[in-house]
């Protein structure tokens, strides 16, 4: 929610769910989606295996529950063993990866 113009709030314990179709498996709140930046939860309540993911954009997250015991990465394609349910909040920039800003 947009409390004032460039003001985001939202909870981790929010119940406003939607599948998320960049990673599939996974369900994601997103907290906002404006001026080139992307900031959401998302979550896993069951896995069926290691999930892989190529980010786009840079990208930072922090795990809110659940454990992440262990990355694997090879090149820009990242492989997450993790355990659920598992929530984590994520920031993405605006560039591309292998882009920098003006």
């Amino acid at each position: 929610m947009e409390m004032q113009p460039g003001v985001f709030v939202s909870k981790a314990s929010t119940d406003d769910w939607q599948t998320d179709p960049d990673v599939p498996g996974s369900q994601m709140h997103e907290l906002v989606h404006a001026d080139g930046v992307r900031a959401g939860v998302s979550r896993y309540t069951s896995v069926d295996g290691p999930i892989t993911w190529t980010p786009e954009r840079r990208e930072v997250g922090i795990i809110l529950e659940g454990a992440l015991p262990r990355v694997e990465m090879a090149g820009l394609e990242t492989t997450f063993h993790i355990t659920t349910p598992f929530k984590e909040m994520w920031f993405a920039a605006q560039n591309e990866i292998g882009t920098q800003s003006a």
